[in-house]
Parts: C-alpha cells; structure tokens; sequence
C-alpha cells in the first residue's frame, strides 16, 4: 500500500506499507480461494485499513488482480475484505493490469522518446507493455506469475536442473504467442517492475555478477546458484528475504525465458509500479482527466455510433436526471457520469445486428478491453445498455453489488426515457417536466405537444407497459 499528498500539483509519498500475502498461493485446483490465505489476506487488510478507513471516499482505490480474476469465490471474499479495509476493491483486467503498471514506470523514468519494454511479474500474471513516454501502446497479460510457477515446480522446496529447465519451458510456451510483437525488433530499452524483478536486479549486482542491471550472463550465474543451494531453505543469497525464498526460484524462470524469447540484452528495474500507477490514475478521476471517459468515446467511435444521436440522448437523459429526487449513496456526480457514458454507448451494439442490438452492446461493453474500467464498472455499463430498450428485467441489476442495484435501476430507467424522447432521431423533444412519487413516474410536456406527436404518444405508451412489468406506473401527459 502506498498513501501520497498532492503538494504543488505533484503527488508526494508519505507512507507505505508492504505484507507478503501471496494469495495465489491459496488458489487450489477447483479454483477456490482457501480458508487460510483469505484469513491472511483479511489480517493484512485490517491492518492497512487502520490507515485508510477515515479517508474520503473516492481518495483509495484498491484492486485486486489475477488471483482474484481466477478464484471462483472470489465475490464471497470481497465483501469481507472491503469491510475489512473499509474501502471499495476493484478487480480488474489483466490488460488494465498492464495499462496501469506502464503508467507508475513511466511516471518514474524521464521521457526519452525511445520505445520502452515494461516487464512486470505478479503473483500469478506477468504484464508486457511497449511504450513510449507515457504512452502505452502494446499490452498483454499472461498467465504466468512467481507464485503459481514455483508452487507447480518447486512445491516442496527442492530445485533441480530438471525441475528448472521445465520451468523455463513452461514460461517460454507461455511466452510463444506474444513473442513476435514483443521481441527486441519492436523496442529499444527493456525495463522491469515489481518485486521479483528488483530482487533479481539487487541480487546480481550485490554478488557482482552484473554492474548495471540484470544481464543473461548475471541470469546464469544466479540459476547456478539456485542450483548449487539445491533447496530453497538453503539459498543465501544477498539481498534475498526469508519470505521471498519461497517464490524467487519460479520467478527467476520466468525471467529467464523472457530473455530468451524475446532476445533482452540489458534490463533496469525502475522504481513505479502498479501501485504508483493507480495513484496517477486516480489523480486524473479527481481533476476530470478520467482515462475512462476516453475508452467511451474510443470504443463509440470503433462501433460507428451516430454522435449526433447520441448526444441527443445524453442531453435529455440529463434534463429528466436533473429533476429525479437522487437519494443514493453513489454521489449524484459520479451517477450523472455513468448516465452519460450510457447514453454514449446505448448503439454500439447496431454495429453487429439490429435485432436484439442491445444485447450485443451489452456483450461488447462487458468484454472490451477498456482503459480505466474494473470488471465491476463494466458490468454496471453493460448492465445499463442491455436494459435501454425492449422488456426492462431489474433481476439484471440484482447480481450488481449495493447500491448499484438499486442506482443502475433507476439511471435505465432515465435512459430508456430518453432513448423514447429521441426515437425520431431528428425531433429535438421539448422541455419535459418529470415528477417522481413512489413508484409513479409523470411526464409533462408543454401544452398541447403530446396531442401533436401521436408517434411519441404510442412510444410512450408501450414503454409504460414495459415498465409495469417492473411495478412502475409511468404517466404522460
């Protein structure tokens, strides 16, 4: 964990703290987070969130990353570890992993112009990224991490040159699919993260195997050294902890197919990570430079939506949200926010088929790699473009955590609205006075205009019967 102040408009760190948890090492073959590791995990969240829990909200993000991609019970323990650090955990993708790794190096090195390899090892995913500056441009995540790599090959501590050079394959067939993209014809310096990769670096240079950086050469000796201790209890290496022990074999493997594959020469470990990334990320949300309100526009205009239309939408999902009584726990802001992002994205599916393209935009907003977004938040995108049309089911809400639930209920129903107002896709629909009372929801328009567009009338009227079908009673006039 790392606690920063914002002094002169630069982030200045001013605590950090760090706990070995090694979740994936408690991911058993089913796929399920075992009762130890996540009373470990909870432990260490308790103690971290005696530093956090008075914090503002929207001033902490905490993620969680491949364990928490892959464990099957992975819902059951969050609710318990946010309670524990008593603020909201994202899990996000192994892509936006990678997007936020490149963001914390970059932010630690000068920009040069030069094409950047970042290489950062996890627990159980190793990020690449080429980049340049500050710009990532290529992203992968493999499923390839120190923890689940020495638990497979080196669960009981012994180490081999069999074991080893099984290892290395494993890590090098992990590596084969990204191995064109990703070789040293497309990047001109190789640049590591996270712990394993600075360990690796220290050790090397501490046993004078390597002046600057992590070499080949450097790799070999310490694999001869792995070799020669023969167990993991036996390693004495410099600048290698007791808890590292366990786990620095399979990182060091995969390290070493990383050279071969992609033929690195020379690697420095820069000092930014994960952590320093979500850190900038989360400065730019709260100095509205949000990364995802990019990946919205992107990913509109890769699925050709009509702009225009759209900011139609928007417009008067906006004028009916002004005069909706909010009395959700999620700021109104923060709503208005995800409404328009909504309304941004309500066609995206039109792209692929009319007939049923909301669920195709559903589909696409769920699974698309977008930048910023946690699995979370694109379930709760998905979930609002999947209900702005046709049948509303707020049973597809109800798998979304609280207060989501009940908020992207009532921001579809604005939405759906909306889209009603504006299915003429020409018509600019005239200032509409909303009132909620209960579960009635009436809709005034100016003097005579509802007689005028009989159309709008017959749209308004379908919706009401959809709307039913969620105990709403929706009146015109």
């Amino acid at each position: 964990m790392i606690v920063a102040s914002l002094r002169g408009g630069e982030l200045i760190v001013v605590d950090r703290l760090r706990e070995m948890v090694r979740l994936a090492a408690g991911l058993t073959s089913a796929r399920n987070l075992t009762p130890e590791v996540q009373l470990r995990a909870l432990e260490c969240l308790e103690r971290f969130g005696q530093r956090v829990r008075d914090m503002p909200p929207g001033t902490v993000r905490a993620v969680g990353t491949n364990t928490l991609r892959a464990a099957r019970n992975a819902q059951s323990f969050l609710i318990m570890a946010e309670q524990a650090l008593g603020h909201p955990i994202e899990v996000i993708s192994g892509i936006e992993e990678a997007r936020l790794t490149y963001l914390g190096v970059a932010q630690s090195l000068a920009a040069n112009g030069r094409r950047r390899l970042v290489m950062d090892i996890g627990g159980g995913s190793t990020e690449f990224i080429i980049g340049v500056d500050n710009t990532p441009r290529d992203k992968e995540s493999l499923r390839l991490g120190c923890v689940s790599l020495s638990s497979t090959h080196f669960g009981d501590g012994k180490i081999t040159s069999k074991r080893f050079r099984r290892a290395v394959l494993h890590a090098e067939q992990e590596l084969e699919p990204i191995e064109h993209a990703f070789n040293r014809d497309h990047w001109d310096e190789a640049v590591g993260s996270s712990g394993t990769l600075r360990v690796v670096q220290r050790i090397i240079q501490a046993a004078g195997w390597s002046r600057d950086g992590i070499t080949p050469d450097g790799l070999n000796r310490l694999a001869d050294a792995m070799l020669t201790a023969g167990h993991v209890d036996r390693l004495a290496l410099p600048e290698l902890s007791l808890e590292r022990r366990p786990i620095i074999v399979g990182g060091v493997a995969i390290v070493h197919a990383a050279f071969n594959v992609l033929r690195i020469p020379l690697m420095k470990v820069a000092d930014g990570a994960l952590r320093e990334g979500l850190l900038y990320d989360l400065l730019g949300r709260l100095f509205d430079d949000d990364v995802r309100s990019r990946s919205v526009s992107a990913l509109a205009a890769r699925y050709h939506v009509d702009a225009v239309h759209a900011g139609r939408v928007r417009d008067t999902a906006r004028h009916l949200f002004e005069q909706w009584p909010w009395t959700s726990a999620i700021d109104r802001d923060v709503a208005r926010l995800w409404l328009d992002w909504a309304a941004e994205l309500h066609e995206i599916g039109l792209d692929i088929a009319h007939s049923q393209y909301q669920k195709h935009g559903a589909y696409i907003a769920a699974n698309a790699d977008l930048a910023g977004f946690s699995r979370h938040e694109q379930n709760i995108l998905a979930a609002l473009i999947r209900a702005h049309r046709r049948k509303f089911q707020p049973k597809s809400f109800r798998e979304l955590p609280a207060p989501w639930n009940e908020a992207g209920k009532i921001l579809a129903v604005i939405l759906r609205l909306a889209v009603v107002l504006n299915r003429s896709r020409h018509n600019i629909p005239p200032p509409t006075t909303l009132e909620r009372h209960g579960n009635t929801i009436a809709l005034r328009f100016p003097e005579g205009w509802i007689n005028d567009h009989p159309l709008t009338s017959a749209d308004l009227e379908q919706e009401a019967e959809y709307l039913r079908g969620a105990d709403l009673v929706l009146t015109f006039t």
